[in-house]
């Protein structure tokens, strides 16, 4: 596996081409080993232990952080055991295949996906003890005859002190893929949490409008219009523990930004315009971006 993230959101730090600066990466060693049952159709419980090691890609960013332990006074290097306990529900939820390796045709389900992790000070040498807890949801909603509107909230917490590589870590995109639950105008490491809410909303008008322009109703487009945001906090404690010399920014202001996108371009691609709402004077604030995507739906 590539990550033990909430939902798995590796695909928007690891691409081979991005966008903007690519200094804030971290080298990640990870080794997993998990169980999940389905005791009822749509319902997967899984238990895990995960072992890894964290440390800057580059000599230009730091994870540092302070530690008693180190005669240095001053660790590099985070080493982590964890256990997880999640819950994933998702009634009428469609697939295709069996097995682990399943892929979801396109219709709409809620999702609840609701997971614990307990990290584990001195299990093969590993640097903290703390908890966190991490919920998502999902509801599509069918608005008469203007199309579906998906409302995706999640929130999370951290409890004790925990260094940048271990904190939530608000997901930028720097790709040129559309990747959900992730915010197109972010850069890596650009917001750092502990504690976080988001709630993003992504109406899609199912050609509602496009049908209606000459010349266009037989491409059978799909119009998207979106908005996301973010709010946050990074505890006292966690900010004594940062060595890296970076500053923990925080959206304790709630970051925004919104979006308007083209989807089923002959039969398989959709491509969004986002526009950056706010925070727009920091360095290097990305304030637009296209990102595109592309398969097949039914």
């Amino acid at each position: 596996t590539t990550t033990n993230n909430v939902l798995g959101r590796s695909f928007a730090s690891s691409g081979l081409f991005m966008a903007g600066a690519n200094n804030n990466l971290t080298s990640i060693n990870l080794s997993t080993v998990s169980l999940n049952i389905e005791p009822v159709k749509n319902l997967t419980l899984e238990t895990g232990f995960s072992y890894r090691t964290l440390k800057p890609a580059w000599d230009r960013f730091s994870l540092d952080y302070f530690s008693s332990d180190s005669s240095t006074g001053v660790e590099s290097e985070v080493k982590q055991s964890e256990i997880t306990l999640s819950v994933d529900y998702t009634p009428k939820r469609k697939t295709i295949g069996y097995g682990v390796e399943r892929s979801t045709v396109d219709s709409p389900f809620t999702r609840v996906f609701v997971n614990y992790s307990q990290g584990m000070k001195g299990v093969m040498d590993s640097d903290f003890d703390y908890q966190k807890i991490q919920f998502y949801f999902k509801q599509p909603i069918l608005v008469g005859g203007f199309g579906r509107l998906n409302v995706i909230t999640e929130a999370g917490k951290t409890f004790g002190e925990v260094p940048l590589g271990l904190m939530s870590v608000v997901p930028g995109n720097q790709s040129y893929f559309l990747i959900e639950n992730t915010f197109n105008n972010l850069n890596f490491y650009e917001f750092v949490t502990d504690e976080y809410a988001t709630l993003q909303l992504e109406h899609h008008f199912l050609g509602r409008i496009l049908s209606r322009v000459p010349g266009l109703r037989k491409m059978n487009l799909r119009e998207i219009v979106g908005i996301k945001g973010v709010i946050g906090t990074v505890s006292d404690a966690n900010r004594a523990l940062n060595a890296s010399g970076l500053t923990y920014l925080a959206p304790e202001k709630p970051y925004w930004e919104y979006s308007v996108g083209v989807g089923n371009i002959f039969k398989v691609f959709r491509i969004d315009c986002s526009w950056r709402g706010n925070y727009r004077n920091l360095p290097d604030a990305n304030k637009f971006a296209i990102k595109g995507s592309f398969g097949f739906y039914f």
